[in-house]
Formats: structure tokens, sequence, C-alpha cells
């Protein structure tokens, strides 16, 4: 595996294990009367199969990078490639689609529907895709069962401790078998022994299931043990060595 960030000029080999590719990136927010550049230039490639830790200090813009890798948020320039997708460059119709069947997305809070069990919170994007119920079930159910919950599938979120919370919201973004997985601080929001179950069980997955995952995270432990790190500071992106982050 190539441990360097990706420049835009790439072999054909080298694109052919490319998932993703993001060429000078910018990001600009109105605040009054003037532009606040969050990043510029932002330029990296990430590999089939890679799990990457995005890190930095609250503000820096992790959070609205991976808006942007998953077609929740528009650049203010550059390119962001996903497989042969121009992905900022989709309409909103096939942005959505994207969203449904090519990236996965777990946040720091689980944002489960709170009316719905577990099994159903996990089958909702299949059946916003068509899919039929008894199909989105049977996918769901299989997920849970990856999680650890299969015995908890018809709890509502209300029921469920936070650990559990996002252990079904890792299994309702990845009952689509998405090619990427993007995770903003999956672990802010619980305790260091829950944390680290999550972090484990998200490794494992990301391993038997062979996912490329970008993980936005504060906690420098856990961004050591991925493939990669890259910082964003002061609008740049940096690489980091994993093994110079405290363990």
């Amino acid at each position: 595996m190539d441990r360097g960030a990706g420049g835009v000029h790439l072999s054909r080999q080298a694109a052919e294990a490319t998932l993703l590719r993001v060429e000078g990136l910018k990001k600009v927010f109105r605040s009054g009367e003037s532009d606040l550049v969050l990043f510029e230039n932002l330029s990296f490639a990430v590999q089939r199969g890679e799990m990457l830790a995005i890190v930095g200090e609250s503000g820096a813009g992790k959070s609205t990078l991976l808006h942007i890798l998953g077609a929740l948020d528009r650049a203010s320039a550059g390119d962001v490639y996903c497989a042969q997708l121009h992905v900022n460059m989709l309409p909103a119709n096939a942005a959505a689609e994207f969203r449904n069947r090519d990236a996965g997305f777990v946040w720091q809070f689980h944002y489960l529907l709170p009316e719905f069990t577990a099994a159903e919170n996990v089958a909702m994007p299949l059946l916003q895709r068509g899919e039929s119920r008894a199909e989105a079930a049977a996918q769901a159910m299989q997920w849970l069962r990856e999680v650890g919950l299969e015995r908890r599938a018809h709890h509502r979120s209300g029921e469920l401790s936070g650990g559990e919370q996002q252990r079904v919201a890792l299994a309702r973004a990845l009952v689509t078998r998405p090619k990427l997985l993007l995770a903003d601080e999956p672990t802010g929001d619980l305790d260091g022994q829950t944390a680290e179950a999550v972090f484990e069980l998200i490794a494992r997955l990301h391993r038997e299931h062979q996912l490329t995952s970008l993980i936005a995270t504060h906690n420098l432990s856990f961004a050591r043990r991925c493939h990669r790190v890259l910082r964003i500071a002061r609008g740049h992106v940096e690489q980091v060595d994993p093994a110079s982050l405290p363990g």
C-alpha cells in the first residue's frame, strides 16, 4: 500500500487501486462582510481497502470535508472523484443515489428514528431505494447480527444504550454495502470502554467486508491504529506518521 498522500497525476495501476481522489479542494464560508476560508488546496487519494484517520483541532474542517466527500455539501473549488464518479458535479438526484448506494455515514450522534425499532431503522435505506419489505428486513437482521444486536432488533432506540445505538447506526450505514464508509467522531459521544468496543467493531467490519473507511476523530489512540493519518491544520492537509501519535 502506498502510504503517501496521493497526488493529482496517477499511473494507471495507482488509479485502479484508488477509490477516492481529492484535488485542490477549497471551502469558503461567508462571515458577515468577509469570507472565511476553512481549507484550501486539499489534495489526497484514498486506496481501496484503506482505513484513513482524519485529525485536527475542532473547527479545522474535518466534518465539512466528510460532508463534501459524501455529497452532502459542495466545495467552493476543487474536485472529488469516487471510483468513476465526479462526486461534486452530481446533480441532486444523482447525489442522493450516490449517498444511498456508494457511501455509508456514521455520525457522533446516532440519529436513529425513535418511533421505529432497531431493525426498522437499519432497513430504512433499503426501503428508500425500493427494496421489498421482506428483503429489507432480512438484510437488516443480518447486519444487526454482524454488530451483535440481533436480540435487540425489536427494541426502539430509547430502549438501547449509547453503545448499542451507535452499533445500530453502523449497521444502518453498512446495510447498503457501500464502497465508502464515512465516520465523523463515531465514538465521541461514548465513554472510554464503550468507545473502544465500537472502534474495534468498526475495524473488524472494515477488514471483513473490505471497506474503504475515512474516520474523523479526536481520539489519537484510535487514529494511530489506522493505516494512514491526515491532519487538517491551518487550512491545509498534511500526512502524519501513525506511529508518532500517542498510543
